[in-house]
């Protein structure tokens, strides 16, 4: 049985990865580290230790700890890691960048150290259409070649990392992958994002703040289609390559709440537009011919069946909802 290394799967994409793989009765063993920030909560994988015993193992640990990580995959005999680990919130880098610099940039750094010590088959960043930088309405979606060129200290410190990873492949030849992604939604997202955010608040008949106008673009993919993509770039991914993941599905901000209302037969009136973001990216979209090309990976969810399933998910599970809500994230 070989073994995964998780960083961040108490995360939203992370647990989802983690279900995910569990779910398929693939023959690995996760091993997950998540330093149960803010956005990392236990209840993400909920009783995944007792259904999973021989399968599953949770440590809390920061990244950036090399001897703790270092103890690990030396202790399961770990063979890939895949990097989830990120302070991911483009308001909090503007409020704090030091803290993404250390855990996005000096964290991948330790992992990174720690992959090359252990001579592990294989590492994942997962990075973010942000490092692009913004698009305006015309230009052609992003593909693995555009100059990285982030807007703000988050994607900045997304980039910085996405270097690191490079360097490490071409220094010290360990086996890497980079992959960046669009917007997710999904199950178990933090509710500080864009659309948990408006259903809770649609639910709760709270204003629904929208930066700006409501232009900006973004490009959206059901979590479970990322999951199936990182799993393509694991097994089939060749060395050293980057891979866009896309879920052709460009929307602006204004649509998505729109939707958002329209499934919860709530008002427009409770939408509330306010001050736009410093340095606000007009626009991303992802180019995903490479890995459908490459790895035979396409998106499988198209927005409006993921939006009725989320929205759904968070109708059936309030009780999550409410004890996430118990924290400060706005």
């Amino acid at each position: 049985m070989e073994t995964i290394l998780v960083t961040g799967g108490m995360g939203f994409i992370g647990s989802n990865f983690i279900r995910y793989i569990l779910d398929q009765n693939l023959d690995f063993r996760i091993v997950n580290v998540d330093n149960l920030t803010y956005a990392g909560n236990p209840e993400n994988l909920k009783n995944i230790e007792q259904t999973s015993p021989e399968n599953y193992f949770f440590f809390k640990s920061d990244i950036c700890d090399f001897a703790t990580i270092d103890k690990i995959i030396s202790k399961f005999d770990v063979n890939y890691i895949i990097n989830f680990a990120a302070e991911s919130h483009v308001d909090r880098s503007i409020e704090n960048p030091s803290i993404f610099i250390q855990t996005n940039v000096i964290g991948t750094q330790t992992l990174l150290n720690a992959a090359k010590k252990n001579k592990i088959k294989k590492f994942i960043q997962i990075s973010t259409d942000e490092v692009y930088g913004s698009l305006n309405f015309n230009d052609l979606a992003f593909t693995e070649k555009t100059p990285l060129s982030p807007n703000n200290p988050y994607s900045a410190s997304k980039a910085s990392a996405d270097f690191l990873v490079r360097a490490y492949y071409k220094t010290f030849e360990l086996p890497v992958n980079i992959t960046r992604c669009s917007n997710n939604y999904g199950p178990y997202q933090f509710p500080e994002k864009l659309i948990p955010l408006m259903i809770n608040n649609a639910l709760n008949n709270k204003q629904l703040p929208i930066y700006g106008e409501g232009i900006n673009i973004r490009d959206w993919i059901y979590v479970i289609d990322h999951c199936k993509a990182i799993m393509k770039v694991l097994f089939n991914g060749k060395v050293g390559e980057i891979y866009n993941i896309g879920g052709s599905a460009e929307l602006s901000n204004i649509e998505v709440v729109r939707k958002v209302l329209n499934l919860l037969n709530k008002p427009e009136s409770l939408i509330s537009f306010v001050k736009d973001r410093p340095g606000h990216d007009l626009r991303y979209a992802i180019n995903h011919e490479k890995i459908t090309k490459e790895l035979n990976w396409k998106p499988e969810i198209n927005f409006q069946d993921g939006l009725e399933m989320t929205i759904n998910w968070y109708l059936n599970n309030k009780e999550w909802l409410n004890n996430v809500i118990t924290k400060d994230f706005i």
